[in-house]
């Protein structure tokens, strides 16, 4: 008994650290896009976090200027520099010459997808730099990378010259929707548990069993609260609770109800019998 319970925290543990490897693999990797000109502009663009209800991301830029566009090893420009972003980017990034570069934080709008779809929702944007350095345009090279542990991104490098485009996919990361789905099995087990509980009740007239009664509350409210858990914090109404949590509350709500009415019913046919 114990060899098959140990083979499978083994195989469990091994298929979990692949898992982990695999995604840890994918939030590392660097995607980067553009100009490979010595004299060039590095951009090194990282999504810090995303706000699907508000269908948004934050992008923090860092900007170098390398070769003879920059100063001191690239941390000022040798003149005025304006990196321009594409339309989807909340403003345009202007940086003035010889003056220490610092990282900001700019907004790009998400398209497609809608929150409802958790956690099988999908957005897509079009991150672009193009830089001017005094009036002139020069080659702009981008390393696009990924911080927000609850999307995968994957990049899409466009067509370009001397600016960096890329089109960009979000979905949820691995992790959370494993989770996910975990937490729609455990709704379902324990609506079937609390299903297969008030059959037995009800069946073997047992009447009012107040341990009975408090569990299926208990996982009632409990239900609720583990479903608040949910990482992205989720809208009501989306794939989760109409797949899972919707309706195993309304089970475990019918079962404990149910459970009531026939044990009171038969307490009171008891009471009715004459003595």
């Amino acid at each position: 008994m114990l060899v098959p319970i140990a083979l499978l925290i083994v195989v469990a543990v091994a298929v979990g650290s692949w898992l982990h490897f695999t995604e840890r693999q994918a939030a590392d990797t660097v995607h980067v896009v553009g100009s490979s000109a010595a004299d060039r502009v590095d951009v090194e663009a990282a999504v810090q976090s995303v706000d699907a209800t508000g269908r948004e991301l934050v992008l923090r830029v860092s900007v170098t200027p390398r070769g003879t566009l920059g100063e001191a090893d690239g941390a000022a420009p040798a003149a005025d520099l304006s990196l321009r972003t594409s339309g989807a980017t909340l403003g345009d990034l202007e940086f003035t010459a010889h003056e220490r570069l610092t990282t900001r934080d700019v907004q790009v709008a998400l398209t497609g997808g809608s929150i409802s779809d958790y956690p099988f929702d999908t957005y897509g944007t079009v991150i672009a730099f193009r830089a001017e350095l005094g009036g002139d345009p020069v080659p702009v090279r981008m390393l696009f990378s990924n911080a927000d542990t609850l999307f995968s991104v994957s990049a899409h490098p466009g067509p370009s010259r001397q600016e960096a485009v890329t089109a960009v996919e979000l979905t949820r990361s691995g992790s959370l929707l494993v989770f996910a789905v975990f937490m729609m099995v455990v709704m379902w087990a324990l609506a079937a548990s609390v299903l297969i509980g008030a059959w037995y009740l009800t069946t073997r007239g047992e009447g009012l069993v107040w341990p009975g009664l408090a569990w299926m509350a208990a996982t009632l409210f409990a239900l609720a609260a583990f479903r608040n858990t949910a990482p992205g914090t989720p809208p009501i109404g989306c794939v989760l609770d109409w797949f899972a949590f919707l309706w195993a509350e309304t089970v475990i709500a019918l079962c404990l109800v149910t459970v009531v009415v026939t044990g009171v019913d038969k307490a009171l046919r008891q009471d009715a019998r004459p003595t």
